[in-house]
């Protein structure tokens, strides 16, 4: 697979990926594959800002809507996934362009990452408790057990937290231990961009988005998906801070969003720093799409 040539764009939620992506997809007889981890999940469609049909039949989607959401995709399911239709897309002569923010799920696809196996027991365990103390104490353990891995989950993750304990438990070893993060090696010929912004225009556009997925519907959309969302769909921006709260006035309900997703966009920016492959660009820049052309095509 070193011959196969990969791009990527990633950059933190709200930064202008998808429109650009796509005008750049067109330029570069791409095809996409989606690098976001809710999106795979049908009817989260407001708060994954999903690209509409419109776009897609422009554009091919790859890894979209591909599960329902009372059905949890794993790391590594995602990774073959993912593999198999950048293997398919480079087949038919297009280039595979990688577009997300989910900075774990990008380095599952471009990097030589295993995971080791499961344990049902374990795992409804873990999750049991996670529901009991709260997924902050389960973290305070891993931190503990293993804080290499801790340093790079949200203290609030209980799915990734509840992950990395349940390997301790069936390995023995840490988690970080089965994952090579300090080697930025992909398996492909790969080209990243990521995007910026500046704190404050990243904040506003934040908002602005959470004020728009409000406006079309998305508490009604999680209120509907309720009774068929799983543990790990359930987890995904605006849907937990609705359904943790279903009697939250909107107002409380839009604050509680704008502060996890500025808290979520610190730490994709955080990751996507840590990885040196990755060359970034102004996102409020005119000549963006310019940029990244001459860029992935160098």
């Amino acid at each position: 697979m070193p011959d196969t040539r990969v791009a990527a764009i990633v950059g933190p939620t709200a930064v202008g990926k998808t429109e650009v992506s796509v005008q750049v997809a067109e330029r570069l007889d791409a095809e996409i594959v989606s690098v976001d981890s809710m999106q795979v999940y049908r009817g989260l469609d407001i708060g994954t800002a999903k690209v509409d049909a419109a776009t897609r039949r422009r554009v091919p989607h790859h890894l979209i809507d591909i599960r329902p959401p009372d059905v949890d995709v794993t790391v590594a399911e995602f990774q073959r996934l993912a593999r198999a239709a950048i293997a398919d897309i480079h087949g038919r002569g297009w280039l595979p362009l990688l577009v997300g923010g989910s900075g774990l799920y990008l380095r599952a696809v471009v990097d030589d990452l295993r995971f080791p196996a499961r344990s049902p027991r374990v795992r409804a365990a873990l999750e049991a408790e996670a529901d009991d103390v709260g997924a902050e104490s389960l973290h305070a353990r891993l931190a503990a057990l293993d804080p290499a891995a801790a340093a790079r989950i949200e203290p609030g993750n209980a799915r990734r937290t509840v992950r990395a304990l349940e390997v301790i438990e069936v390995t023995g070893r840490p988690f970080s231990d089965n994952t090579s993060w300090e080697e930025h090696r992909s398996i492909y010929d790969l080209r990243v961009a990521g995007l910026s912004l500046d704190r404050p225009r990243l904040y506003d556009a934040i908002a602005g988005r959470v004020d728009t997925m409000l406006e079309q519907g998305l508490v009604d959309e999680a209120r509907k998906l309720a009774p068929h969302i799983g543990r790990t769909a359930r987890q995904a921006l605006g849907y937990r801070q609705i359904l943790d709260h279903p009697d939250a006035d909107e107002a409380d309900v839009r604050d509680a969003i704008v502060r996890a997703t500025k808290r979520f966009a610190r730490r994709q920016e955080s990751w996507f720093r840590s990885d040196p492959r990755v060359v970034w660009f102004d996102a409020s820049n005119l000549a963006l799409q310019e940029q990244l052309v001459a860029y992935l095509t160098a």
